[in-house]
C-alpha cells in the first residue's frame, strides 16, 4: 500500500506570517490536498524568549483567512519531554557531544579560519576536551552547548522534487548545534524528532534550508529512521530582489487583509503560482490550483513578489465575483447595486463609496450651474428604467445643445460627485429621483 502523504507547515510564532511564510504553507497545502494527503500545523515555539500567544493566534487566524485549513495541530513547547529523550539517547551513542566555547570565542575562531582563506568550520575542539578541562570550564561558571556529530566522511544526496539531484558534502559544514547552553532547543532536533514522530512524508520548504537537509538526513538516521522526501523551491523575494522580513511584519497577510483590505484569493492567486510555469491568474476558489499543482512546473530561478501585481489580482477577483460571494461583508448594498458597480472596484471596501452615490448623502460637483439647472428641469417622470438616461440625455442635448464629454461628464458628475464610475444608464433607476434633481441644483444629497 502507497504511505499517504503527510505534510508540515512549522512556523515560529515570533512574528507576523508575511508572504514568504505563506508561500510555503500554500505549496505544502496544495501537494497535500493534490495527493489526498494530511496538512500538520506545527508550532515551533522552543524559542521562549521571542514565541508569543498572540503570534500563535495569528497564525492561525492568516491561515484560516486563506482557506489554508489543517487536519492536526501540533506545539512543540508540548513535546520537551520527547526532546530531551532523544537527547539522552545521542549522547549515550556518542552523537552528542558538549562544547564550551564562547560566542565570542567562536567568533574569533572564525574570523582566524577566514583570514586564512579556510571554510569557517567548527574545528570540534569539544571533542578533545579532558575531564578536567571539562571540570575547569564548569568551575568557571560555564556551561556546554551540544553539538551533533556528523559522520565523517559523507556525502548526503537526494533526488529534490524542485531542484532535482542535490550533492552535499558534509565535510564542508559544521557539527550543528541542537542544544543551548541553556538547555533549550534550537530548531533541527525538535523537528527532526516531530517529522518522525508525526510520519511526515515530505518536506517542502525554501531552498535557503537546502543544507540543513543534508545535515538533518544524518539526524534521521541517527534516530533510526529515514529523511522524509525533500522540495525546495527557490526564494521569494520583494520586486527589487529585497528579502522579506517576517518579525517586521514586510508584506505581512495581516496588512494585507486587515489595512489594504485584500481578498484572500488575490494572495493565493499569486503565491500558487509566482515562480511556476504556470500563468498567473484571478482565481475565486483554490480547487483549480489544487487541480494544478505539479512541482514539476516550479522553476530553480529566485521568484519575485510585486505587491502591485496583487491589486491587479485583486480587482480582477472583485470584477468576477457573485453578490452571494461577498454580501456577507456587505452593508446597504444589494445584488443590483453590485452588480453594477463590482467592475469598478478594485478593493471591496470601494463599493462603499458607490453605494453613496444611491442611498447619499453626496455633495455634488457643480461646474456650470445653467447647464445642471436645465437639465434637473427636463427629468423624466418616475419611474425610471434603463432607457432613462438614454431619453434624458437626448432631450438636455436638444435643449441646451451640449454634446459628448461636454454633455455627459456634468450630469456624471453632479449626481455622482465623480468624473468616472459605473454606466450611468443602469445607475440612474438606482437613484431616488428627488435625489438626483437636489443634486443637480448643486445640494448635498
Amino acid at each position: 500500500m502507497t504511505e499517504k502523504v503527510k505534510v508540515r507547515f512549522a512556523p515560529s510564532p515570533t512574528g507576523l506570517l508575511h508572504v514568504g511564510n505563506i508561500r510555503t504553507a500554500l505549496v505544502n497545502w496544495l501537494f497535500c490536498r493534490k495527493m489526498g494527503g494530511s496538512f500538520l500545523l506545527r508550532i515551533d515555539d522552543t524559542d521562549v524568549g521571542r514565541s508569543t500567544e498572540a503570534f500563535a493566534q495569528a497564525i492561525e487566524r492568516d491561515l484560516t483567512w486563506l482557506g489554508l485549513t489543517w487536519d492536526a495541530t501540533a506545539r512543540q513547547s508540548d513535546r520537551i519531554g520527547r526532546y530531551d529523550e532523544v537527547v539522552e539517547k545521542l549522547k549515550a551513542d556518542g552523537r552528542l557531544y558538549p562544547c564550551y566555547e564562547t560566542g565570542q570565542e567562536l567568533d574569533l575562531k572564525r574570523k582566524i579560519q577566514l583570514g586564512q582563506g579556510k571554510p569557517p568550520v567548527y574545528d570540534r575542539a569539544g571533542l578533545a576536551l579532558s575531564d578536567t578541562e571539562i571540570a575547569s570550564f564548569e568551575a568557571e561558571g560555564r556551561k556546554p552547548h551540544w553539538r551533533f556529530k556528523l559522520a565523517l566522511p559523507a556525502r548526503v544526496e537526494w533526488d529534490d522534487l524542485v531542484k532535482g539531484h542535490q550533492s552535499f558534502d558534509l565535510a564542508a559544514l559544521s557539527d550543528p548545534v541542537l542544544v543551548r547552553e541553556d538547555g533549550s532547543y534550537l530548531y533541527t532536533l525538535p523537528s527532526v524528532v516531530d517529522d518522525i514522530d508525526f510520519a511526515i512524508t515530505h518536506i517542502i520548504r525554501g531552498e535557503d534550508h537546502a543544507a540543513n537537509s543534508a545535515v538533518q538526513t544524518q539526524v534521521f538516521e541517527a534516530l533510526g529512521a529515514s529523511a522524509p522526501q525533500y522540495a525546495h523551491f527557490s526564494l521569494l523575494t520583494g520586486a527589487g530582489g529585497e528579502g522579506l522580513s517576517k518579525r517586521l511584519g514586510t508584506a505581512s497577510i495581516q496588512s494585507y487583509r486587515d489595512e489594504d483590505g485584500l481578498e484572500a484569493m488575490s494572495i493565493n492567486s499569486l503565491l500558487a503560482r509566482l515562480g511556476s510555469s504556470d500563468p498567473i491568474e484571478p482565481m475565486t476558489s483554490l480547487a483549480p490550483l489544487v487541480d494544478g499543482f505539479d512541482f514539476a512546473k516550479y522553476s530553480r530561478s529566485t521568484a519575485k513578489f510585486d505587491p502591485h501585481d496583487l491589486e491587479i489580482l485583486n480587482a480582477k477577483i472583485l470584477h468576477h465575483s457573485d453578490f452571494s460571494a461577498v454580501s456577507d461583508r456587505l452593508e446597504n448594498v444589494d445584488d443590483k447595486l453590485w452588480n453594477i458597480c463590482r467592475s469598478n472596484i478594485n478593493k471591496l471596501s470601494d463599493i462603499n463609496e458607490l453605494q453613496l452615490i444611491v442611498k447619499g448623502p453626496l455633495e455634488p460637483i457643480i461646474g456650470n450651474k445653467s447647464f445642471t439647472d436645465q437639465a434637473a428641469e427636463l427629468l423624466p417622470d418616475a419611474p425610471w428604467d434603463e432607457t432613462s438616461w438614454k431619453n434624458w440625455t437626448a432631450a438636455v442635448k436638444d435643449t441646451t445643445g451640449a454634446k459628448g464629454r461636454a454633455l455627459f461628464m456634468p450630469l456624471r458628475q453632479a449626481i455622482t460627485g465623480m468624473d468616472h464610475g459605473p454606466e450611468m444608464g443602469l445607475l440612474l433607476p438606482l437613484i431616488d429621483p428627488e435625489i438626483v434633481r437636489a443634486r443637480l441644483r448643486g445640494k448635498t444629497a
